[in-house]
């Protein structure tokens, strides 16, 4: 990855995600490769490469380094959740195996692409599969420790997850985390939890979306709001603008 490093690209990405001194971003650093290029070496390396040698990606400097190490680990948990291996014991402890290594190095996902890539294909996918971790009750457990975490990327996981589940229709962990974070100070979130509310409603039902809308959206962030409602129809979404705060 570091031969193809590029350094005009390199730029343009460390002013895109906003690197800079106060930043959300600051201090990441990049080679300057488009995420085309790491989805490449993935599948160079296949689901294969040793699972033992993952966190050593995952602890790399550079940033599309990062990347390429929980997209090996996507790679690798959509592999053990085929229809075929959904209740097979190995492959369920496989699955909690790759969901442990996730979570521990949770913060090394530390931009929102990061998350966005990879948290739904696995943290979301295994919250709808059989686990010898725990029940239901367990899983809820995991989300709200990292809904509550001090990490902005540990709270973003706990939102953007619930696009599988939604993918899947189940709305539930949409609608309990888009409300635990519904007046996070955070733009970035503002901005994940309208676009998973989005996904809901068009994955699972927009009267569901229509009645979250009818009890927050007077108080909900504008960009929340804006995000959510963005499949509705024109008349609608400025019925919508207009019941919120300006």
């Amino acid at each position: 990855m570091e031969s193809l490093r590029n350094d005009k690209q390199r730029r343009i990405l460390m002013r895109f995600f906003k690197t800079g001194p106060g930043e959300y971003g600051e201090g990441d650093e990049f080679l300057g490769l488009k995420v085309p290029q790491t989805r490449e070496v993935v599948k160079l390396v296949g689901t294969d490469f040793p699972l033992s040698e993952i966190p050593q990606l995952l602890m790399c400097r550079w940033h599309e380094v990062r990347l390429c190490g929980f997209l090996i680990l996507v790679s690798k948990f959509e592999k053990l959740a085929t229809k075929r291996l959904v209740n097979n014991d190995d492959a369920i402890r496989a699955r909690d195996e790759i969901l442990t290594l996730y979570l521990q190095y949770a913060e090394q996902a530390n931009n929102w692409d990061l998350v966005d890539l990879s948290v739904h294909k696995i943290l979301g996918h295994w919250l709808l599969l059989p686990s010898h971790l725990g029940d239901r009750d367990y899983k809820l457990k995991v989300l709200d420790t990292l809904a509550q975490s001090p990490c902005l990327w540990k709270q973003r996981m706990s939102i953007v997850c619930s696009w599988k589940t939604s993918q899947m229709g189940d709305p539930s962990w949409c609608l309990r985390y888009a409300e635990i974070h519904l007046h996070h100070p955070h733009d970035l979130m503002h901005k994940a939890v309208g676009w998973m509310l989005r996904e809901m409603g068009k994955r699972v039902s927009e009267d569901l979306l229509r009645e979250f809308l009818r009890q927050h959206a007077h108080h909900m962030p504008r960009t929340t709001l804006r995000y959510a409602i963005e499949k509705l129809p024109e008349q609608e979404r400025q019925y919508w603008m207009a019941v919120s705060k300006p």
